[in-house]
Order: C-alpha cells, then structure tokens, then sequence
C-alpha cells in the first residue's frame, strides 16, 4: 500500500493547483506556465514557512 508522506502531498497538490491556476488564469502558454510556476513555489513556499512557525510555536 502507498503512503504517501505530508511534504509529497503538498507537492502533489501545489502541482495539480498550480497547473489548474496557471490554465485557468493566463491566455497565452508562456503566460500560463510562469504563473503556474509561480503559484507552485508560492504553495511549498508557505508551507515551508508555516512548517517552521508551528516548530518554533512548538518548542
């Protein structure tokens, strides 16, 4: 059985998102693939950050 870690879900998901974000969001294709990269560095971005905040909140 898969079991996927929390960090690899988040990459999925930031994944998946971002390339709905960036084809829903842009019109041309270069367009469309910056935005989605930067939605997906954007999302682990955060989650990296929100990741340190509840290990110092924690500690």
């Amino acid at each position: 059985m898969f079991a996927p870690s929390h960090f690899f879900a988040v990459l999925l998901f930031a994944t998946f998102a971002s390339v709905v974000f960036g084809i829903t969001q842009r019109s041309t294709t270069k367009a469309m693939v910056r935005y989605g990269l930067y939605c997906w560095v954007m999302f682990v971005g955060a989650v990296i950050v929100a990741s340190w905040v509840m290990w110092l909140i924690r500690r």
